[in-house]
């Protein structure tokens, strides 16, 4: 019994920690009236050198359209193993895209970029439409993306 009782001790001590390190992000764009078909849209980071790290989020799930996401699809090769279980619908012009992600607490304050893509079919392509740092005092304040997306911000 002394044995099962250490070994429930030093399981919840190593996987409590774990735990806390994640957390829930509300990743939020408003959409501009750009007047034109649904917008794809992909959200992801770059490390402190500028390589890819993850996707957090697709908006749009053509596969076809994905090239479109000019520099997530070279940053990534379009891998679409990446993006599986983390896509939704398109967003449509003057509409609002809001889904929560987990994201690890490590990878804020730590020189991540937050990049956004976005293209609409008929349209200019809009690689990197946002790009801003991930970090703790950048949650809740509105960055204006320079196509499609009105204003982008995410809150934890």
């Amino acid at each position: 019994m002394k044995r099962l009782l250490t070994a429930l001790a030093m399981t919840t001590a190593l996987t409590v920690p774990g735990l806390a390190m994640a957390r829930q992000v509300t990743l939020t764009a408003n959409m501009a009236n750009y007047g034109g078909n649904n917008a794809f849209l992909v959200v992801y980071l770059t490390d402190a050198q500028g390589k890819y790290a993850k996707t957090l989020w697709m908006a749009g799930g053509r596969a076809k359209y994905y090239r479109h996401l000019t520099d997530w699809y070279r940053t990534t090769g379009g891998n679409q193993g990446d993006i599986s279980g983390i896509t939704g619908a398109s967003v449509g012009s003057g509409r609002q895209l809001k889904v929560t992600v987990d994201l690890a607490d490590a990878l804020l304050d730590a020189g991540y970029q937050l990049h956004i893509d976005s293209a609409v079919e008929d349209m200019r392509e809009s690689p990197s439409e946002i790009t801003m740092p991930l970090t703790a005092a950048g949650a809740g304040k509105p960055v204006r993306g320079q196509r499609y997306i009105a204003n982008f911000q995410y809150k934890m």
